[in-house]
């Protein structure tokens, strides 16, 4: 076992179909990438699961943390080592299919709508910078299940996902499948995702893994995963 593989923790949030728990264990189609580089640069190391302010926390205070997926923002960049993307995002607003009252063409559509958001999400920061408001349009929660369950119970009137994510979203919490829809792609929350390190990482543990990630992105999986083909 690598003398890292004892002190590197990994630290990620519930997304499927990105990150999943099946039968206990952390999986997902960006689990798979982040799983790839890790064996490619000769580490091993349990992957940890937490609401997204949680990790985000860990990942800021703790050397030797890996965290994904990361959007990678201006103010983001000095503070974390970027490994390489894990993710391709393309989000936007998904209510529920009963819903045919909402049909927003742009966001300026929303009225007095709110929208169920993870705290310190990236999606929550942009909306925040369009002048939306906690308490108002924007309804705080823990983590991704906490938001679509705000949405099935009819306490918010949408929620930030992935159209590619509705299926598994639905089965996690068991739901009749299609009782969501996609309604409103959002331009500027479509991004690519990164695998991150600590900002005290040690620099040796960084330059083995982005080294590692170089060779992952020649692999299928990896050019499947990013092209949205899962």
């Amino acid at each position: 076992m690598s003398a890292y593989a004892a002190s590197i923790r990994v630290v990620t949030e519930l997304s499927p179909p990105h990150q999943t728990v099946e039968n206990g264990r952390v999986a997902g189609v960006s689990t798979q990438i982040v799983e790839a580089t890790l064996q490619q640069a000769g580490l091993q190391s349990r992957i940890e699961v937490y609401p997204w302010a949680r990790a985000f926390y860990i990942a800021t205070s703790t050397p030797n943390v890996l965290i994904y997926n990361m959007a990678r923002t201006t103010e983001r960049e000095t503070e974390f080592h970027w490994i390489g993307p894990v993710a391709t995002y393309r989000l936007g607003l998904v209510r529920l299919t009963e819903r045919t009252d909402l049909t927003p063409n742009h966001l300026k559509d929303l009225g007095s709508a709110v929208i169920a958001v993870q705290r310190d999400d990236f999606s929550y920061h942009w909306l925040k910078q369009q002048g939306m408001k906690v308490g108002k349009e924007l309804q705080l929660s823990a983590d991704i299940l906490e938001s679509w369950r705000l949405l099935l119970k009819g306490k918010v009137d949408y929620v930030i996902d992935d159209e590619a994510a509705l299926t598994l979203m639905e089965k996690q919490l068991a739901q009749p499948q299609g009782i969501t829809r996609f309604v409103l792609a959002i331009p500027q929350l479509e991004q690519k995702t990164y695998l991150a390190a600590s900002k005290d990482t040690d620099p040796e543990l960084v330059k083995k893994l982005q080294q590692a990630h170089l060779q992952v992105q020649k692999t299928a999986l990896y050019q499947n995963v990013m092209a949205g083909r899962f």
